[in-house]
């Protein structure tokens, strides 16, 4: 019998979980989202499980309600009923734990929520059977140094799809000096600069002339946001490289962003490192192939 791979261990290892408490997380503006959050409530009950949601949810669905930052302490699985941001928001917070995320998409363009509304129900269930794998997804940790501060610890951020340095209001061109794996790597004058993980190069750095990269390879994507030096492409490095971006403004006028959702200003001379964080996402495999999924969302045919 051959020897198991690392992946396959860990496959196994989440495969066995014991699933007693599902946590399940729903955008509240959609009213599909809620039906389906209710009738799963009642299915996860009728298989002696423990329905969780945030207060307000909980009320409507029928479950028991708990804060959403102590989702990660209660909950053995999180099922996402809502769009890719959603579950963005959910992985940063349970990362950490290994927990395992089911997505389900509700019609929009999501990679990350691959379930489809219809197959919501099968798709727990086969989960709560142990009939499933995960793929773990890299993260990214980012953090700012102050030019202007002397701090033993500069503030760290966690993500999942991207970290972005963009200009501000202004639309001043910025000039971004990129050191890659502790060599000098290239100077972008540009309105910005994306380092995406391969589970977000389908999202802003596609738009930005990116490469797709299969969602499990170890690997961190460059893609500058409309560079001034036309040979300035899109370039993909190793994990294992620590990118710092030192930043070269004469005003406030930059912004960082982590995965479209948590944001910070950056002053003249600050500097960013940004290398693969300590925990992975635990993302649970659909039914579906990533070529079929790029297809369907891609309209590739």
């Amino acid at each position: 019998m051959p020897a198991l791979s690392a992946h396959d261990i860990c496959v196994m290892a989440v495969a066995k979980r014991s699933i007693k408490s599902v946590g399940l997380v729903v955008k509240r503006d959609r009213p599909e989202a809620v039906a389906i959050a209710r009738s799963l409530t009642r299915f996860l009950r009728s298989k002696g499980k423990i329905p969780l949601a945030e207060e307000d949810i909980a009320k409507k669905i029928g479950a028991q309600a708990v804060e959403r930052h102590h989702l990660g302490d209660h909950a053995d699985l999180i099922v996402v009923l809502g769009g890719d941001g959603t579950l963005l928001g959910v992985a940063r917070l349970v990362a950490a734990r290994g927990i395992p995320i089911l997505g389900v998409n509700l019609g929009g363009l999501g990679f990350l929520t691959e379930v489809t509304i219809k197959e919501a129900r099968s798709g727990l269930q086969r989960v709560l059977e142990g009939n499933y794998e995960v793929d773990r997804r890299i993260m990214l940790e980012a953090t700012i140094e102050r030019a202007s501060e002397a701090l033993e610890h500069g503030e760290s951020f966690q993500a999942f799809n991207d970290v972005v340095v963009s200009k501000g209001p202004l639309g001043r061109m910025l000039e971004l000096e990129v050191i890659a794996n502790g060599e000098p790597f290239c100077t972008y004058r540009a309105d910005g600069l994306i380092i995406a993980t391969p589970t977000g190069s389908t999202a802003y750095a596609l738009s930005a002339g990116g490469p797709i990269v299969y969602p499990t390879l170890n690997t961190i994507v460059l893609a500058p946001i409309c560079p001034h030096t036309l040979s300035n492409r899109p370039v993909v490095l190793p994990d294992s490289f620590e990118i710092e971006i030192r930043v070269k403004a004469p005003d406030h006028d930059t912004t960082f962003t982590v995965d479209g959702q948590e944001s910070a200003q950056l002053g003249p001379a600050d500097s960013i490192r940004i290398h693969r964080g300590r925990h992975v996402v635990s993302l649970i495999r659909s039914v579906h192939t990533y070529f079929e999924i790029w297809r369907d969302k891609l309209r590739w045919g």
